[in-house]
C-alpha cells in the first residue's frame, strides 16, 4: 500500500527544509497543502519553495494556477487523490498549514455542488455593496442550522454558505455529513511545533526576510486583483492598505507580523485537536526519519 506522509505545523516553523529532507530521505516527491502556493504570481509572500528546492525534490501544486483561476479544497482533494493513483513510487510527502486542504485529503471533504461564477460574483458584490447583513439573514432563513454554528463574522464562510445554499437550493448543513472516507493508501502525520518563543522570532524574522526580497513589488503587481478571495490573506492585505494611503509602510509590516502570528496560533489550535498526530520539533531530524521509516 503506499503511503502519505502528512506534514502540518504552523506558518514559519520549518516545514519546507523537513519535507526537503524527508522526500530525499525516501526518494519521493512533495505536494504542497498550502492554499496560496498554487498560485504562480505569489511566490514571495507564500514563501513557496525556492528555485533551488524545486531543483531538489520533485514538488506538485506550486505555482500551477493563476490568480484569476477558480481553486478550492475539493478541488485540491480531487488533484492530491489523483497524484497519489499515478504515483511511481510507494510514498509522498504532503506539507503545509492550510488546516481545510489537509482535511479534505485525510478525512475527505463532502460533495458539495460547485459554485458557478455568477453566483459567486452575485454574492461578492452583494457584499461590497451592503456589507454582510443581507447575507447573514438569507443563511438565517436558508439553514437556520449553519447560521446557529458558522462564525458570522468570517465573511469568506458566510458567503461559501449562502453560494451553496442558492445552488442547491438546500441548506448547506445538509451536504456537511462529516464522514471519514476511505483512501487507498496509508496516512501518516507527522507534526511540526516549536516553543512560542521561537515560532515568533521566527515569523519576525520571515516577514522582514520577505521584504527585503520583493514582497512589497509582488503586492504591487497584484494589487489590481486585491478583490480576489486568493490575495484576502495575511502579507498583501497588509500592503494594499498601504498603498491605500491608510497606513504607513512600517505600521504595514508591523501588522503583518502580529496578524502572521495570530494566524499561527489559529492553524495550532486547529492542529492540536488531531489526535493522529504525532509531534516533533523540526531540528530532530533523525526522531522524524526513524518514525517514518518504521510506518512504510
Amino acid at each position: 500500500m503506499k503511503t502519505l506522509v502528512v506534514l502540518p505545523g504552523a506558518t514559519g516553523v520549518g516545514k519546507t527544509e523537513v519535507s526537503l529532507r524527508l522526500a530525499e530521505r525516501f526518494g519521493c516527491p512533495v505536494i504542497s497543502a498550502d492554499s496560496r502556493q498554487i498560485y504562480r504570481e505569489l511566490p514571495i509572500g507564500t514563501a513557496a519553495p525556492l528555485a533551488e528546492d524545486l531543483a531538489r525534490v520533485r514538488h506538485y501544486l506550486v505555482g500551477t494556477h493563476s490568480l484569476t483561476d477558480y481553486y478550492s479544497a475539493s478541488l485540491f482533494e480531487e488533484d492530491v487523490l489523483r497524484i497519489m493513483e499515478e504515483l511511481q513510487g510507494e510514498i509522498a510527502v504532503m506539507a503545509g498549514g492550510s488546516m481545510m486542504y489537509m482535511d479534505a485529503v485525510c478525512r475527505g471533504i463532502d460533495d458539495i455542488p460547485t459554485v458557478s461564477d455568477a453566483v459567486r460574483t452575485a454574492l461578492y458584490a452583494q457584499f461590497e455593496r451592503e456589507g454582510l447583513g443581507g447575507i447573514l439573514a438569507e443563511l438565517k432563513d436558508a439553514d437556520p442550522i449553519h447560521y446557529g454554528e458558522v462564525d458570522q463574522a468570517n465573511y469568506k464562510r458566510v458567503i461559501h454558505a449562502v453560494e451553496i445554499c442558492r445552488m442547491a437550493g438546500r441548506p448547506y448543513s445538509s451536504f456537511r455529513t462529516r464522514t471519514v472516507k476511505s483512501r487507498a493508501f496509508r496516512i501518516v502525520k507527522v507534526g511540526l511545533r516549536r516553543e512560542r518563543g521561537e515560532l515568533c522570532e521566527r515569523i519576525n524574522t520571515r516577514v522582514d526576510q520577505m521584504m527585503d526580497t520583493g514582497l512589497l513589488e509582488e503586492a504591487r503587481r497584484v494589487y489590481p486583483y486585491r478583490g480576489l478571495n486568493a490575495l484576502n490573506t495575511v502579507g498583501y492585505k497588509e500592503l494594499f492598505r498601504y498603498f491605500d494611503g491608510e497606513w504607513t509602510l512600517e505600521a504595514a509590516v508591523e501588522k503583518m507580523k502580529r496578524n502572521t502570528r495570530v494566524y499561527a496560533r489559529k492553524q495550532m489550535t486547529w492542529f492540536k485537536r488531531d489526535e493522529e498526530i504525532t509531534w516533533f520539533h523540526p531540528d530532530q531530524e533523525g526522531e522524524i526519519m526513524a518514525f517514518v521509516a518504521d510506518r512504510l
